[in-house]
């Protein structure tokens, strides 16, 4: 494979029986943990069947998330990824098709974007407010099993299973029937639960949601 590296990652032996909207909802939260992604493509024509493109800002995260889910069973498939063969139209045209002018104005906006909160209104002590976390979540006890809370409308067992699979001494997630936004993980002991929610806490599922994890009462 003589493709050279690029921000576009090409996957495939993908389960087609995923509906097209489920399954870039779960690219997105197994692919973001490697760096900010700008497109996801899966369309089920027949020609693009059981295929993916997912399109990141850096070369260094395409290359990264490459490396690591090579082969990660994916929906019960093993995920087969290389580089696309041409970089991503988003990507070309973030590079200079537009003129100059048309990248700094992007570039601010994107800026912008990533700031999400109070920016230039509260003037004194505004950078201690960015910096701290928005809500303390009290804690219980360390526990082997993790409270997740905040998670949006959309989350699925598969979603929070590819997230959590990734940490040593996995065991399963439950959810709570009728109860969308939260959820448990269970781990085999509570030094490997407390290495998970250290890496996830906060971690955007979606762009408004940002998982809330403490350990579970005993």
């Amino acid at each position: 494979m003589d493709i050279r590296p690029n921000h576009t990652i090409y996957i495939n032996n993908v389960n087609d029986k995923i509906k097209k909207d489920e399954l870039k909802r779960s690219l997105y939260a197994l692919f973001s943990q490697f760096g900010q992604i700008v497109d996801i493509v899966a369309l089920k024509t027949a020609k693009m069947r059981g295929q993916a493109f997912v399109v990141f800002k850096e070369l260094a995260a395409s290359t990264n998330a490459l490396r690591q889910l090579q082969g990660f069973p994916f929906y019960n498939k093993p995920m087969r990824i290389q580089y696309a063969k041409t970089d991503s139209e988003v990507i070309s045209k973030m590079r200079g098709t537009y003129g100059d002018k048309d990248k700094k104005k992007d570039k601010k906006k994107k800026a912008l974007e990533q700031v999400t909160g109070p920016t230039k209104k509260p003037a004194a002590g505004s950078n201690t407010q960015l910096n701290a976390p928005a809500v303390q979540v009290p804690d219980n006890p360390p526990n082997y099993i993790l409270f997740l809370n905040n998670l949006p409308e959309e989350t699925n067992e598969m979603m929070l299973s590819m997230l959590f699979n990734q940490f040593p001494g996995f065991k399963e997630v439950r959810l709570v029937p009728g109860k969308h936004d939260i959820s448990f993980v269970e781990f085999e002991s509570e030094g490997q639960a407390g290495v998970a929610k250290d890496a996830l806490q906060g971690f955007r599922i979606t762009a408004t949601c940002a998982m809330k994890i403490t350990y579970s009462k005993k």
